[in-house]
């Protein structure tokens, strides 16, 4: 491995420092003022904004990206530890302190060599991605939209995720006087996985042919409950249903619904639409022009998961895509590790792709 494509001592201990400080969302608040005091350690001007993300900037022009990752986690912190040199393990390490990490290291790196000459470049640890994105959704409603935007998530250093599924979250419910067994009124459970297929197949009809995971409607039942007190039987199901592009959610729970019978069902949170960015711009190129120059194959990826980038999306309308190291597979995991070397790999390709960025917009503004 080249020198350049090397983590620094100083990035690792950042990564596994800031893995070791749990975060579960409304608890970030002690590693987001670590994130901006080593932010500030290496000249970003830092703050913590109105609802609690880390945000610290650095280099100073007209054009301005964003680097958006999140610094809070899933429950379940175990040990932090470093195996074999290179496979540091710890909650957070791929999902997804290991890209907002990267994030910062290849910031400081590109402003340090000068490649950020008319680039302001905001670095953001926002708080509570897996918890319905309150630190997301701030800031779409109160930045005003950058020229560009990199939402960090795990997705291999060699590759540029363009889009993410939509999700919905929903809960049916039942509720009905207690039938004998012997009788002819079907007992709520039964109804209730009567339910389930035709919800299922609602989503199958939709599918047609599509075989591509990134195109299909895909319901999934997370919970299944029922009880009965001797006078009235009652099942609950939780489900959630991944969306692609070319599906609305309001469409499809107005279907749903319908499916749903004599349940209820109910929206448990406003639905999250799929987005897709744009291939063709000097943002994608830069990340590209990035990977090759550390001597990656960059590919394109998109994601059957939902992610930031589903909320700025929509109401910043810039130049968009997804980058970071790491295993996603591994997210949420009780085996959850990051190769120290893919994150000096990300954090070359990263500062590469800053400065090659900085040139384009140098270019476009004269």
């Amino acid at each position: 491995m080249s020198a350049q494509a090397m983590a620094a001592p100083d990035e690792i201990a950042l990564l596994h420092d800031l893995v070791t400080i749990p975060s579960v969302n409304p608890g970030e608040r002690e590693a987001v003022t670590y994130l901006c005091a080593e932010m500030a350690r290496r000249d970003f001007l830092t703050h913590i904004d109105g609802i609690g993300n880390a945000v610290g900037t650095i280099g100073n022009g007209p054009a301005h990206i964003v680097l958006l990752g999140h610094i809070d986690t899933v429950p379940g912190q175990f040990p932090v530890r470093i195996e074999g040199g290179d496979l540091l393990y710890g909650r957070g390490s791929v999902d997804a302190k290991g890209p907002l990490a990267t994030f910062v290291a290849a910031a400081a790196r590109a402003a340090r060599r000068g490649a950020l000459d008319g680039l302001r470049v905001t670095v953001i640890g926002g708080i509570g991605e897996e918890a319905h994105s309150p630190g997301a959704n701030f800031l779409a409603e109160t930045m005003p939209p950058p020229d560009a935007c990199i939402i960090g998530e795990p997705g291999a250093w060699e590759s540029i995720v363009l889009g993410y599924k939509g999700s919905m979250q929903l809960r049916y419910e039942l509720e009905q006087p207690n039938a004998h067994g012997a009788g002819q009124q079907l007992p709520a459970p039964q109804i209730a996985v009567g339910a389930w297929n035709a919800m299922v197949t609602v989503c199958e009809s939709l599918n047609g042919e599509t075989t591509s995971v990134i195109g299909r409607v895909e319901p999934t039942l997370r919970a299944f409950a029922s009880e009965s007190d001797g006078l009235r039987q009652r099942a609950r199901l939780e489900i959630n249903v991944r969306l692609p592009v070319t599906v609305a959610p309001d469409a499809l729970y107005h279907e749903l619904r319908n499916a749903a019978g004599d349940g209820h069902l109910t929206l448990l949170e406003p639905p999250v639409p799929a987005y897709r960015c744009e291939k063709n711009t000097p943002l994608v190129r830069s990340l590209l022009a990035g990977v090759r120059a550390v001597g990656g194959r960059a590919r394109f990826k998109s994601k059957t998961g939902t992610a930031d980038m589903n909320v700025v999306g929509p109401a910043w309308r810039c130049q968009m895509a997804a980058y970071g190291p790491g295993d996603s597979a591994l997210d949420h995991t009780p085996d959850e590790h990051i190769s120290l070397a893919e994150y000096g790999h990300a954090i070359a390709a990263l500062d590469a792709a800053l400065g090659a960025f900085a040139a384009q917009m140098r270019e476009r503004n004269g």
